[in-house]
C-alpha cells in the first residue's frame, strides 16, 4: 500500500467524536489528504457523542472510584487512574492546539471548569477514599485534591447534598477544582464544521452496510441513501469503523482474522433530570459515589452539574437498562445478529460468566420511578419526585472477548482498538471513558496504522500535544506548564452560570 494511494482515499464511518477527532489529526498532519465521512444519522455527534447520550465528565480519574482499587494486601492500586488521567491531559493539549490555532473558537462552548468530587458514607467506605486520596496525593497528577470528613466543610462543597441530612453514620469526601465538564456533542459538532471547511466529504443519511476486500486487498464499502435507497460501492484503501455500538457489525463484515472471537453486549442507560431552577443552582459539581456491592463499574452512582444548550443542568444516575440494539437509533436484532459461529463459544462463556451482571439489570428495569427516587435521596435527602423527569442516555455496548486474564468470554469494561494486521482498518469498540480519551487512542490509531509515516508525522504531533511519548507523571515541570496553558486557553472565557 503506497502513502499516496492510503492518503487519498481515507473512510470513516460514523460522525460522532472519534471520527471528527480522528479526521482533524489527520488534516493536521497531510492538509492535502482526502477524506470521506458516512453517517447513518442526519448530523454529527447524535449517538453516543451527544451531550444527553454522554456523562460528559472529562474522565481524568479524579473522582470516578472505580479507576482505584484496594489490593488483598491493603495497597492502593491507582494504576488505572493514572492513565486515564494521562489520556485525558492528551485531549487537553490537542483541544488547546485547535483553539490557539484558531480551528475552534470560544472554546466556553465546549469545555467548563468544574470540581470533581468523590462521597462516600459508612466507616469502611471512609477508610477507603482516605487511602485512596494518600495514594492520588503522592503522584503530582494529582496535585491540589482536598480530602475531608467535616460536616462543615462539606456543607461548604455540596450544600445540596450536605443540607437537612441526618449524620447517623460517617461522610466524607475529596473535591479537585480542576476537573471539567465537556460538552462531547458540541466539541463533535465543531470538529465536523471545520472539517467540512477543509474539504472533507460527509454524506449524511447514507448507510454503511458493508465492508469487504477487494480482489486487489484494498476496500469496499457498500453505501444506502436511507431516502433515496440508492445504493453506491466506495473504494477506500484505510477505513476507520468509529460507529459506536454500530461499529462491531462491520467489524465482522470484514472478516478480518482479529474480529473473531469478539462479541458485544448492550447496556443502556436512564439518567434523572432536575426540572428546578432553584435546585440546578444549588449544585455546583460532578459527586461520584460508589458502586453498591454487586454492581458492574458502568453503575457508579453520581450527581452531575452539566451544561448544555448554553445552562446549567443538574443529572443524576445512570440507572442501568436493556436493550437488544446497539444503538439508541439501532434495530431490535442487534444483539442476535452479532452471534456469529466464532464468537458463538465466546458469548455463551461471558453469559456464564455474568449471570450477576444479569439479575443486576433486570433488578434495574423493574425499578419504579419511586425507587429510583429513593436512590436519589442517598445523595439529596429531601429530593421531591415533582422535580425530577427521566432521560435515556446513549447504548453503550460492552467488548467480549477471550484474554489471558480472563480467559473465555471476558467481559471488557473501556474502550478498545482492534486493527488488522496491515493497518488497513481499524474499529472502536468499546465503552467509557471512551470520548474523554479520544486523542489518545486516535493517536494510537495513526501509529498502528500508519507506521512508516511516523517518523515524518511525529514533530507536528508533538507540536499538538507537548507531551506526546512522555509520561506527565515524571515530569513535573512540563505537567505544571501543560496545566497551566490549557488552562488559559481552554478555561478563561466567560463561564455558562
Amino acid at each position: 500500500m503506497s502513502k499516496s494511494q492510503k492518503e487519498m482515499e481515507i473512510v470513516l464511518i460514523g460522525a460522532g467524536i472519534m471520527s471528527a477527532t480522528l479526521g482533524t489529526i489527520l488534516k493536521e498532519l497531510v492538509p492535502t489528504c482526502s477524506i470521506t465521512v458516512y453517517e447513518k444519522l442526519d448530523q454529527p455527534g447524535e449517538e453516543s457523542s451527544n451531550e444527553w447520550n454522554n456523562a460528559g465528565t472529562g474522565h481524568a480519574a479524579l473522582c470516578e472510584l472505580n479507576y482505584t482499587n484496594e489490593l488483598p494486601d491493603g495497597t492502593m492500586d491507582i494504576s488505572k487512574a493514572i492513565n486515564v488521567n494521562e489520556q485525558f491531559q492528551v485531549s487537553m493539549q490537542f483541544w488547546s492546539h485547535l483553539v490557539k490555532n484558531g480551528i475552534l473558537s470560544n472554546p466556553d462552548k465546549f469545555i467548563q471548569p468544574l470540581p470533581h468530587m468523590s462521597l462516600v458514607m459508612g466507616d469502611d467506605d471512609v477508610a477507603f477514599l482516605k487511602k485512596r486520596f494518600a495514594a492520588m496525593t503522592a503522584n503530582p497528577l494529582f496535585k491540589g485534591m482536598e480530602f475531608s470528613e467535616d460536616p462543615a466543610t462539606l456543607m461548604e462543597w455540596i450544600p445540596l447534598i450536605m443540607q437537612n441530612r441526618e449524620l447517623n453514620e460517617a461522610v466524607a469526601a475529596t473535591k479537585i477544582d480542576t476537573g471539567t465538564d465537556v460538552n462531547f456533542g458540541e466539541l463533535t459538532r465543531m470538529l465536523f464544521d471545520h472539517l467540512q471547511s477543509k474539504g472533507v466529504n460527509v454524506h449524511y443519511n447514507t448507510k454503511v452496510e458493508n465492508v469487504s476486500r477487494t480482489k486487489e486487498g484494498d476496500w469496499e464499502l457498500k453505501v444506502r441513501n436511507r431516502f433515496s435507497d440508492q445504493v453506491e460501492k466506495h473504494p477506500a484503501k484505510f477505513v476507520f469503523i468509529g460507529g459506536g455500538g454500530g461499529s462491531l457489525h462491520l467489524l465482522q463484515k470484514t472478516g478480518i482474522p482479529e474480529s473473531k472471537q469478539v462479541g458485544g453486549f448492550p447496556v443502556s442507560g436512564i439518567f434523572m433530570v432536575c426540572t428546578n431552577p432553584e435546585i440546578i443552582a444549588q449544585h455546583h459539581a460532578k459527586v461520584y459515589g460508589k458502586a453498591k456491592v454487586g454492581a458492574p463499574p458502568m453503575s457508579v452512582p453520581h450527581l452531575d452539574t452539566r451544561f448544555i444548550e448554553g445552562k446549567k443542568s443538574l443529572l443524576f444516575g445512570p440507572f442501568a437498562g436493556f436493550t437488544p440494539k446497539f444503538l439508541k437509533t439501532g434495530s431490535m436484532m442487534d444483539l442476535i445478529t452479532s452471534v456469529k459461529p466464532n464468537n458463538v463459544g465466546t458469548m455463551l462463556a461471558a453469559g456464564a460468566k455474568n449471570m450477576s451482571l444479569t439479575k443486576y439489570l433486570i433488578e434495574q428495569l423493574l425499578l419504579t420511578k419511586e425507587q429510583r427516587m429513593e436512590e436519589l435521596r442517598e445523595f439529596i435527602p429531601h429530593a421531591e419526585s415533582d422535580d425530577w423527569d427521566f432521560v435515556v442516555a446513549g447504548q453503550r455496548v460492552q467488548v467480549i472477548k477471550d484474554t489471558e486474564a480472563g480467559g473465555k468470554g471476558t467481559l471488557q469494561f473501556g474502550t478498545e482498538v482492534i486493527t488488522s494486521e496491515d493497518g488497513s482498518v481499524a474499529a472502536l469498540l468499546g465503552a467509557s471513558p471512551g470520548a474523554s480519551t479520544a486523542v489518545h487512542v486516535m493517536l494510537q490509531v495513526i501509529a498502528k496504522c500508519f507506521p512508516e509515516r511516523m517518523s515524518e508525522w511525529e514533530p507536528k504531533i508533538k507540536e499538538m500535544v507537548p507531551s506526546y511519548g512522555l509520561r506527565l507523571m515524571d515530569h513535573p515541570e512540563l505537567l505544571k506548564e501543560i496545566h497551566a496553558s490549557t488552562a488559559e486557553v481552554l478555561l478563561s472565557g466567560e463561564k455558562v452560570e
